[in-house]
């Protein structure tokens, strides 16, 4: 693993291959090896990287836990110092927030995007406010995890229940619950809401929902479809990390995505 530094912090990630990039971020609470599956269907014909939130997986923990504005400076000097040309972006949850408001505010780093069950594309509700607000409290974290990790990930692979897993130990431990925890601070503000900047994004996306998240539901991608232009939904037989559940499905629009955007007819 290696680490690179931003301005507000390091954070840890891991390259494999050579060629176009194309770059991963995992849901809150989750770290890189949720893509470890999907990542192995790629061709040899990408570099694919993988970043560990702060404070998850190998990234260290920062002084002060960042949201989502400061996760987003964070990708933005990550893609500028390892892919200045631009990648593609392929986030979950969060990621697929922080990476939409990437393609909007610096449209040259991002020459594709794959949003995989992340909200922000629809209109804020009272009681999902009130729950954000519980979920940023490191202790109601660490006691509701195991049971809710288990309603939103609905563990059907081996890969799930690592993920799974890997996201109950995170939130037992106080620089991953503080992390996560500031993570839902951020869902219920504002800024969360990218309805009215979605129309901005130009980069050719694709949208991958799962048709069982509960907690991101499909209404969201279906939102999100209707705010981006000329945006493809795809929905896959799964809760809230279609990843690793079906990577091969996941796979079969990545690649393409991939191939167009850069210039390939694939191989």
């Amino acid at each position: 693993m290696t680490t690179i530094s931003t301005s507000l912090g390091e954070v840890a990630y891991d390259v494999r291959g050579q060629g176009d990039p194309v770059l991963f971020l995992a849901s809150g609470g989750h770290d890189l090896h949720d893509f470890d599956e999907l990542r192995d269907l790629l061709p040899d014909r990408f570099r694919s990287l993988a970043v560990d939130w702060p404070g998850h997986g190998t990234s260290p923990a920062w002084p002060e836990p960042p949201g989502e504005l400061q996760l987003t400076k964070m990708l933005e000097e990550v893609v500028e110092s390892l892919c200045p040309t631009g990648a593609v972006l392929v986030g979950n949850s969060i990621g697929g927030n922080v990476s939409a408001r990437l393609a909007i505010t610096r449209p040259d780093l991002v020459k594709g995007l794959m949003i995989i069950d992340s909200s922000g594309f629809e209109r804020p509700r009272l009681a999902g406010r009130a729950f954000c607000t519980l979920m940023s409290r490191p202790a109601f974290l660490r006691g509701i995890y195991p049971l809710f990790s288990k309603a939103y990930m609905r563990a059907k692979t081996d890969a799930d229940r690592r993920a799974r897993s890997a996201a109950i130990a995170l939130t037992r431990t106080s620089d991953g619950a503080r992390a996560l925890g500031a993570m839902w601070h951020s869902f219920k503000l504002p800024e969360h809401d990218l309805r009215s900047r979605a129309g901005q994004i130009t980069a050719p996306t694709v949208l991958v929902w799962g048709r069982r998240d509960p907690i991101v539901s499909l209404k969201y991608g279906r939102a999100a479809h209707k705010l981006i232009a000329q945006a493809k939904l795809v929905i896959v037989e799964s809760g809230h990390a279609p990843q690793t559940t079906d990577p091969p499905a996941v796979a079969a629009e990545l690649v393409p995505l991939a191939d167009s955007v850069f210039g390939r007819t694939g191989s």
